[in-house]
C-alpha cells in the first residue's frame, strides 16, 4: 500500500478534502510531505481534526516509528474505541503503549494518541491492506456522522 494508493482510497469517498502541506503554503515546515484527511461538504479545512493522516518523518514528540529513513511512511487514523478495541485488545485509555512502533506492516495504538482511539501502521503493506482500508472507511463515516450533527444542531 503506497500513499498514492491510500489517497486514492480516501478521496474514492465524498466530500473528502486533503491537505498536503508543501513550502510556501504557510504550514509549518515539520508538516509538509505529510498528508491530512478531512470530511467537509464546503471543500475547505475544516476546524476540526482530521479523520486520518499520512506521516512521512519522526515528529519531535513521536520517533518511535523510525520514520526518518526517506520513503518511509505511517498511516494514521481516528479508529474509534470499537475499532481500536478489536485491533489492540484494551480500550484507548487503558491500553499499554506499543513496545516496538517501528515494525512495518502491523496495526497498533497510535504512539502518541492512541489513548484517544488512533491507530496507526507504519508502512502498510499485504498483512494490513484489507484492515487499513476498513478503517479509513469506519473514520470516514464517523467524521461524516459528526459533520451531520454539528450541522443539525447549529440550524
Amino acid at each position: 500500500m503506497t500513499i498514492d494508493d491510500i489517497i486514492a482510497h480516501v478521496t474514492a469517498h465524498e466530500n473528502v478534502v486533503t491537505m498536503r502541506p508543501q513550502e510556501g503554503d504557510g504550514t509549518p515546515e515539520l508538516a509538509w510531505g505529510d498528508v491530512f484527511f478531512f470530511y467537509s461538504p464546503t471543500r475547505s479545512i475544516p476546524p476540526t481534526q482530521p479523520f486520518a493522516t499520512i506521516v512521512t518523518k519522526d515528529y519531535p514528540d513521536d520517533t518511535g516509528s523510525r520514520l526518518d529513513p526517506p520513503g518511509r511512511f505511517r498511516l494514521n487514523i481516528a479508529a474509534g474505541r470499537e475499532a481500536f478495541e478489536r485491533h489492540v485488545g484494551a480500550a484507548p485509555r487503558e491500553h499499554t503503549p506499543e513496545p516496538t512502533p517501528h515494525l512495518d506492516d502491523r496495526i497498533f495504538a497510535h504512539p502518541v494518541y492512541g489513548a484517544h482511539g488512533w491507530l496507526a501502521v507504519v508502512e502498510p503493506g499485504e498483512a494490513t491492506d484489507a484492515a487499513a482500508r476498513e478503517l479509513l472507511d469506519t473514520a470516514y463515516e464517523a467524521a461524516r456522522r459528526r459533520r451531520e450533527r454539528r450541522t443539525e444542531r447549529d440550524t
